[in-house]
């Protein structure tokens, strides 16, 4: 959920989760990843004002004997729901490392430090109604809020709401494609503008 408690919210899609198991740089992914949600103009709710995103809500990490990582990050974000007024957009961000170790690959004939080791991320969605929040206000106003929105707003919603799972959809493929992950695609494929950093064992060198 967001980072405050908000009201008049439903999930937009059905939450998934991404998990990756070898050799990658976490911080090139930590990277594209942000600049991909900056991209599609996702923000802080308590934006500062200073351009800078503040998404992370939590940071945690605990170090095991030899001297690898778990990690849990919390991201937190919203935007306005295009073309409509009233409708905010939520989405959670849920990492969890395991394992996670710096080690040492050569690729085109340079040494790089990198990392092995298990990242899950789990993302949710959610879309709040501002509009009854206002509607609340003013008695004439609540009296007609279920009626607004059965027969006026609910095309706007229904709309809205697949333009967000068709986001969602995007989203969970650009993450699956930078980790080279198996996809099953209904479009040609692009090239990523964000190259995979990621190095599976199980696939040949590209």
């Amino acid at each position: 959920m967001p980072k405050k408690l908000i009201s008049n919210t439903f999930p937009a899609f059905p939450g998934f989760k991404v998990k990756y198991k070898d050799v990658f740089d976490f911080k090139e992914f930590y990277t594209a990843l942000q600049e991909w949600l900056l991209e599609h103009e996702w923000m802080d709710p308590e934006d500062k004002g200073d351009g800078k995103d503040h998404w992370e809500s939590f940071y945690g990490e605990r170090i095991a004997q030899d001297g690898s990582k778990e990690i849990w990050i919390r991201w937190r974000m919203y935007k306005p729901a295009p073309q409509a007024a009233f409708l905010n957009y939520y989405l959670d961000f849920d990492y969890h490392c395991l394992a996670l170790s710096g080690t040492e690959i050569v690729k085109e004939g340079r040494k790089m430090k990198v990392h092995k080791g298990e990242v899950e991320l789990e993302i949710k969605g959610n879309i709040e109604e501002v509009y009854k929040s206002k509607f609340d206000q003013d008695q004439f106003l609540k009296e007609i809020k279920e009626i607004f929105a059965k027969r006026i707003y609910r095309k706007t919603l229904e709309q809205r709401k697949k333009e967000y799972y068709q986001e969602a959809y995007e989203l969970q493929n650009f993450i699956k494609q930078w980790f080279k992950l198996k996809r099953y695609l209904p479009y040609e494929e692009v090239k990523n503008f964000f190259p995979s950093q990621a190095w599976p064992s199980h696939l040949k060198e590209e």
